[in-house]
């Protein structure tokens, strides 16, 4: 089975925890960003991880607790691929911090994911973490999450997360379908191939051409109210309407604009999170299809890098309209007070919306290479 991974204990030698994350500088003037971030996240381990891995016998270290003198970055490399478990405080996606858990991730070896709310990095948002605040109560209950993880690990073994499994699939060298020496599966009957990871993404795909089909659909709304206000005004302002009249005018078009405006900006953060959850999936598939041959994908590998180009199309309509919309709104507001509410909401559907057609202009990007046909 390759699905989960356990911990598995020598007789005699305590299990090691190797805890990467953010540690910022003791030796920073008090008061300071460098200092405070020691102490916050030297708080966190020694309140919420040591005694979480402590309840069980195992031995947490962060690198500047390594005793062993020699170069400090083949210690902490050799700490991630060795150490029996990593918890990884992902606050803030740090640099170094990431590329460790990438390190780690490939390995395949238990990995317990921590990280302050509000400050999740986008790119491993899929994958699950234990949320804390900077209040006692809170980190108390970060650690009694992570001592549950590391029962029901140490019980049942620790879940491979994607790439760890694509690469247990590379290395079996015959994909999903590889057979073990009885003829039966290699695998888990249970744990998932190529093609039902491809149908989980597809059918993810499928669910964010309807929400484009719906934002589209909101912004037509929206831009037909905008239209039939503008003409009002027109017509107030050759009739010399005074002040008030006009700005009952407005009045009446932002109550109008409140609920599609609202409704604009559910949809966008359903589609932003909807693409979080799915991105390190299409990313890791794209890998896979990436190293293998391309006589040997199989169709529903074809079938997915279709669907990425096809939602391309979709992206670059919507992406025209959001652009142009957006250029729009941010005047709006200067119009009058009751313009501000739908403006904020329809603002911020903006910036979701571009920032998460960057991602998908990436994946049909790489589809796109990955589609021509191999040259000699």
């Amino acid at each position: 089975m390759i699905t989960s991974q356990a911990l598995r204990q020598e007789p005699d030698q305590p299990l090691s925890c190797f805890v990467v994350g953010p540690i910022g500088d003791p030796h920073a003037a008090h008061g300071g960003p460098e200092r405070e971030a020691f102490e916050h996240h030297l708080a966190v381990f020694e309140e919420v991880i040591a005694p979480a891995c402590e309840k069980y016998g195992i031995s947490a270290v962060r690198a500047d607790g390594i005793a062993h003198a020699g170069d400090i970055n083949e210690q902490i490399c050799r700490h991630v691929v060795e150490s029996d478990l990593v918890v990884a405080d992902v606050s803030g996606g740090n640099p170094n911090v990431m590329y460790e858990l990438g390190l780690r991730h490939i390995t395949g070896k238990p990995t317990i994911h921590i990280g302050e709310a509000g400050q999740l990095p986008f790119d491993i948002a899929s994958i699950r973490t234990i949320r804390y605040q900077r209040t006692r109560s809170q980190l108390a209950a970060a650690r009694k999450e992570i001592e549950s993880a590391l029962a029901a690990g140490l019980r049942d073994g620790f879940e491979l997360l994607t790439p760890a499994r694509v690469l247990r699939g590379l290395q079996s060298g015959d994909g999903p379908a590889s057979t073990g020496e009885d003829g039966g599966r290699g695998e888990d009957e249970d744990s998932p191939g190529l093609l039902d990871d491809f149908a989980v993404i597809e059918d993810g795909l499928d669910e964010m051409t309807a929400d484009m089909d719906a934002i589209t659909k909101t912004i037509e709304t929206i831009a037909e109210l905008t239209e039939r206000s503008g003409n009002e005004m027109g017509e107030l302002t050759q009739a010399n309407a005074p002040a008030s009249a006009r700005l009952a005018a407005v009045a009446r078009y932002a109550e109008t604009l409140n609920v599609p405006a609202g409704e604009l900006n559910t949809v966008v953060s359903g589609f932003a999170e909807r693409m979080a959850t799915m991105d390190s999936g299409v990313r890791a598939a794209l890998g896979l299809i990436e190293t293998t041959p391309h006589d040997e994908r199989g169709e529903g590998a074809e079938e997915f890098l279709d669907q990425l180009m096809s939602l391309e199309e979709v992206m670059q309509e919507g992406l025209t309209q959001i652009a142009v919309f957006g250029a729009s709104v941010t005047s709006m507001s200067r119009v009058s007070r009751h313009l501000r509410k739908p403006v904020k909401e329809i603002s911020s559907a903006v910036r979701q919306m571009t920032s998460v057609m960057t991602k998908m202009g990436e994946w049909a990007t790489k589809a796109r290479v990955l589609a021509q046909p191999a040259t000699e």
